[in-house]
């Protein structure tokens, strides 16, 4: 509601306090919904331009691209996280009375999706896909309340060499960019590392998952107030120490002292860094140990990855979920993936000054110059275009002048003009706007 004030015995008219309103809300309409971006022409080349290099990287190695309806029943997140989700969701009741919600992340869609073709998928699956996603939360740098996160995911195989060709695909796509190992580091552990040092503490369970929850704020919070909130869960004080002491752990010799060779999580990390190194991308690769991803459903090898500098929130994140089906009724399938989000990347690729500079343009621009050309004119564009070129006609009547002006703002590389001499002798006359260069053509040759 727009609430405008006026000061007794002014002398401010009616119509001002009208043109006071209509310039208000018409500022307030002019604005999106918090937390929501238009993309202008410009904001589509780059979205398009970044959304190619996902696509690229994901079928280079393979994966197919899905999607899935971005309103999704609410039950399919509340049952994954918990009914605190809800406070994150955009949800609402539909005419049916039925509980919706539009999709937070892609992942709950994708194993509603192989659940029901279990059995019929030949295993395993590999698959991409670039949703756009919705959360009610607050807003800040590189993280808004709508956002694409393009996923990759492998399902029905529990080698570790699914997981090093997620991290091949990541790689594939950082490069293709213009990103260096210089520039990013994929910070790697497993969440069998925090079962395991818990479980020598005697701690399982829903213990684990809230822990889980606290550590991965470890980056974001002072040291006192996670052991606070480790406290709070009923931890002994002995008990926090040996966790935070585990996850400041940035090698894997350390790693190996702690919890001994025969250690699932060390068995598993060094055969997973192994095969890193077979992919020849070891360099972008650290050990991480306070790497543990928030979600409960991650069962192995976890991921994020950072700027160097340490200055932007994680630019993407994923892992193993192997128990991820048995949550929603179905049957468990290993599976491994990331969501890669379409934010901060570009925060990114903006400080190492790698967003290119990418000019919408088309082939052509057709101007008529004779209000008596214009059907002329409609003709050539239509010759031209069944000939693949892209056309931009001029519609309404204007100078040869502003037609210049505006093919240079459109990045075309030609200007046709039908002029009446030469239309007379069934040519159009074309400008080369690179070269300069001007020729007749016969309309029957144009292409």
């Amino acid at each position: 509601m727009v609430v405008l004030h006026v000061k007794k015995g002014s002398k401010t008219s009616v119509n001002d306090v009208r043109l006071e309103v209509a310039l208000s809300v018409g500022i307030i309409m002019a604005q999106g919904v918090r937390g929501t971006r238009d993309f202008y022409p410009e904001d589509m080349r780059l979205r398009n331009w970044l959304f190619d290099n996902f696509d690229d990287a994901a079928l280079l190695h393979g994966f197919q691209e899905y999607d899935a309806p971005v309103l999704e029943s609410e039950e399919l997140y509340t049952r994954k996280q918990g009914e605190e989700i809800t406070q994150q969701l955009y949800n609402f009741k539909d005419k049916g009375d039925r509980k919706v919600a539009l999709r937070p992340e892609m992942t709950p869609s994708l194993a509603r999706m192989v659940m029901s073709r279990a059995g019929v998928l030949p295993m395993p699956i590999k698959w991409y896909s670039i949703p756009q996603c919705w959360r009610y939360e607050r807003t800040q740098r590189g993280r808004g309340r709508e956002h694409y996160q393009w996923n990759v995911d492998i399902w029905g195989t529990d080698a570790i060499s699914a997981d090093a060709e997620l991290i091949s695909v990541l790689v594939t796509f950082f490069k293709s960019v213009g990103l260096t190992e210089e520039d990013l580091v994929i910070k790697m552990s497993s969440r069998k590392v925090l079962e395991e040092v818990l479980g020598s503490l005697g701690l399982e369970g829903d213990i684990f998952a809230k822990t889980c929850i606290i550590v991965d704020k470890m980056d974001k919070l002072p040291a006192d107030v996670v052991s606070e909130q480790l406290g709070d869960l009923g931890l002994e004080k002995s008990a926090i120490q040996t966790i935070q002491s585990t996850l400041v752990i940035k090698d894997m010799n350390s790693l190996e002292e702690i919890l001994g060779k025969e250690s699932a999580a060390v068995t598993e990390l060094t055969s997973l860094f192994s095969a890193l190194e077979a992919y020849g991308i070891s360099g972008w690769i650290e050990f991480d140990a306070s790497i543990v991803r928030g979600l409960a459903y991650y069962t192995g090898p976890v991921f994020e990855a950072h700027d160097r500098a340490g200055e932007l929130r994680a630019i993407c994140g994923g892992g193993r979920y192997d128990k991820l089906l048995s949550t929603l009724g179905g049957k468990d399938l290993p599976a491994t993936g990331f969501g890669f989000g379409d934010m901060v990347i570009m925060e990114v690729l903006a400080e190492k000054g790698l967003v290119p500079e990418l000019i919408g343009g088309v082939d052509d621009v057709v101007i008529s110059l004779s209000p008596e050309l214009r059907n002329a004119a409609m003709s050539v564009a239509t010759s031209l275009r069944s000939t693949g070129k892209s056309v931009d006609l001029v519609l309404e009547d204007k100078r040869l002048k502003w037609a210049f002006k505006h093919a240079e703002r459109s990045g075309a590389q030609r200007l046709v003009m039908v002029m009446p001499d030469e239309w007379k002798e069934g040519k159009v006359k074309i400008k080369d706007l690179e070269s300069g260069e001007e020729v007749e053509v016969s309309v029957d040759l144009l292409e």
